[in-house]
């Protein structure tokens, strides 16, 4: 079968804040070929996302994605490599290409996965899904109070790891902060995972980094996450080799398989997080998962918005037995949790598990998306080359 058609669609919940929340307003794509349908969502701003698609040509390595990707044969994964690798090749210069990529590699794998009758997993090569331990990602409350209730609640909930980031972190004193890893983990108990994420708003200073090891090891941090900008290669490695020592997590902010290698082989890094949504798709994600296990390297999942981008994000692992922590939105806006008429939900033991089911596993409940549609329009001098789909 050969791609028919690409379709993106803008959602967006009524009021977007401005706070850390990527779940507020989400670019789904749709592919169709041979009269079935897969679906993947882009993390990335929608507009920008959908114009590097639909853009006019600005040079031999500056083409629109939609080049790589229509009319391509689809029939087995190494035509979906394929596709990534003409993309790459004519949209080399296009800086949003792999971000608008991502999507369609997702997509094109949950309909080849329903064409074939496998979930993705298998077409990856995994005999099996292994169970994951979800860690509740969610934001730090406004004071350690507000940040100790979240914990309280996250640990009632059943949640044997939580990981809290952003809100006021790291832009107050080493005392505050310090004070909210406390009620953190106070909160949870002394027997949970409890992870940190900075959310990169320290930039590339190692010294105010320092300056939290104490506190982080005091409370038994699993991982100090994204202390730095993606990619500051040296403040990651001096930070990993200070005492006291603390594992970083990093990878979430690449946006290309290159960046994440260059993450793996000299940041020092305890744990590589890769957001499908970001690096390309699932295909990028899957080398990752592979060159971690060779180094010894853990593989985590990074998403925070809907179970579609969830399930997406588990599949380039799915089948690795030692990496048994992921991330799991327990925070999304209604928007995200509307995208899927099915869920990943925690078994009884408190674990996670990809579906079993062709494809990725969730379907798409197109009705309840129309109130979220953002009816856009591209045109470029008097000519319309983006209109919103009919969903």
């Amino acid at each position: 079968m050969k791609i028919e058609s690409v379709d993106f669609f803008y959602l967006r919940m009524p009021e977007v804040l401005d706070i850390g929340d990527g779940s507020q307003d989400a670019t789904l794509v749709r592919v169709r070929a041979g009269g079935l349908e897969g679906w993947g969502e882009c993390e990335a701003a929608p507009l920008p996302t959908i114009a590097a698609y639909v853009c006019p040509m600005s040079h031999s390595a500056c083409k629109p994605v939609s080049y790589g990707v229509e009319g391509m044969p689809l029939n087995e994964p190494e035509d979906i490599r394929k596709i990534g690798q003409k993309v790459h090749a004519h949209s080399f210069d296009l800086l949003q290409a792999d971000h608008t990529l991502s999507g369609i590699d997702i997509a094109l794998w949950d309909l080849l996965g329903k064409k074939l009758g496998e979930p993705v997993y298998r077409l990856l090569g995994y005999k099996r899904a292994y169970p994951k331990t979800p860690y509740a990602s969610q934001l730090f409350g406004d004071t350690p109070e507000l940040t100790y209730e979240k914990a309280v609640q996250s640990r009632a909930s059943g949640y044997r790891a939580v990981k809290f980031g952003w809100g006021p972190i790291g832009r107050d004193s080493a005392a505050v902060d310090a004070a909210h890893f406390r009620a953190a983990r106070e909160g949870l108990g002394a027997d949970a995972y409890l992870m940190i994420d900075l959310g990169t708003v320290w930039g590339e200073d190692v010294a105010v980094a320092r300056e939290r090891l104490a506190a982080l090891k005091d409370v038994n941090a699993y991982w100090l996450e994204e202390p730095f900008t993606n990619m500051a290669l040296g403040p990651y490695s001096k930070l990993a080799k200070s005492e006291p020592r603390v594992r970083l997590a990093a990878g979430e902010g690449c946006n290309n398989y290159v960046q994440a290698a260059a993450m793996l082989d000299y940041a020092e890094l305890g744990f590589i997080q890769i957001d499908t949504g970001r690096i390309g798709g699932i295909t990028p994600a899957k080398r990752v998962a592979d060159d971690a296990a060779a180094k010894g390297i853990t593989y985590v999942n990074h998403t925070f918005t809907s179970h579609l981008a969830l399930s997406a994000s588990l599949q380039p692992y799915a089948g690795v037995k030692e990496d048994v922590i992921c991330e799991y939105p327990v925070e999304p806006k209604q928007l995200a949790l509307d995208i899927t008429t099915n869920k990943i939900l925690p078994d009884e033991n408190g674990q996670i598990v990809v579906p079993d089911a062709p494809g990725l596993g969730v379907d798409v409940q197109l009705e309840a998306l129309k109130d979220y549609v953002v009816d856009a329009e591209i045109r470029i001098g008097g000519s319309l080359i983006y209109q919103t789909p009919a969903i």
